[in-house]
């Protein structure tokens, strides 16, 4: 059986996206290696459809791509998808579920994580806002901040929908502002940094 210790010593990377964030997802993956030691989270914000992620996704990493259920394990070298219609949150290792918080408006799902991240990780984080609209995940960001975790937002020219990493650079908080290909190279220097 593994300590809790062993479970939550990997950074954790939270990408988060909305409308346009596929594009930057194949482009993030597609230039990240399979082994370092890093858990992906894709929160992916849908308010009335099921995610197709985990079927897209595995023809542009060779890391295992898995829907996230409940009380599943998190660990290095995985990239692990939101299912749509839930907030997720964090415990003692494991992914939980809950029904979504917030139904109407814009969601808050990618917000909802990165507290929980602060609150019940003990590894590094990265969070990483992609295209989207609105500001899902900007509140956020000075806590993943505080907490010691790097903060990276898309840039905006690289972006189909530009709001959602324009909101994260207003906070005032982001670390990097980068063309998907060099968010991957940023995440894979933090992972060694962690080592």
């Amino acid at each position: 059986m593994k300590t809790s210790k062993e479970k939550r010593d990997f950074p954790v990377v939270c990408v988060g996206g909305s409308a346009g964030g596929l594009d930057a997802y194949i482009r993030l993956l597609r230039n990240l290696p399979s082994d370092m030691g890093v858990a992906i989270v894709i929160v992916n914000h849908l308010r009335t459809v099921a995610t197709m992620l985990h079927e897209i996704l595995p023809q542009h990493t060779s890391m295992p791509v898995e829907l996230i259920t409940e009380k599943l394990d998190i660990k290095p070298n995985h990239v692990f998808i939101i299912p749509g219609q839930c907030d997720l949150h964090i415990l003692d290792g494991e992914f939980r579920l809950k029904p979504i918080s917030k139904p109407r408006g814009w969601p808050d799902v990618i917000t909802v994580f990165l507290r929980s991240l602060t609150e019940h990780w003990d590894g590094k984080l990265v969070a990483v806002i992609v295209s989207g609209y609105d500001g899902d995940g900007s509140d956020a960001l000075c806590g993943i901040r505080d907490a010691g975790g790097v903060i990276i937002a898309q840039k905006l020219d690289t972006a189909a929908q530009p709001d959602m990493p324009a909101s994260a650079i207003a906070s005032g908080c982001v670390d990097f502002v980068l063309s998907p290909e060099n968010i991957a190279k940023q995440i894979v220097l933090i992972a060694h940094e962690s080592e």
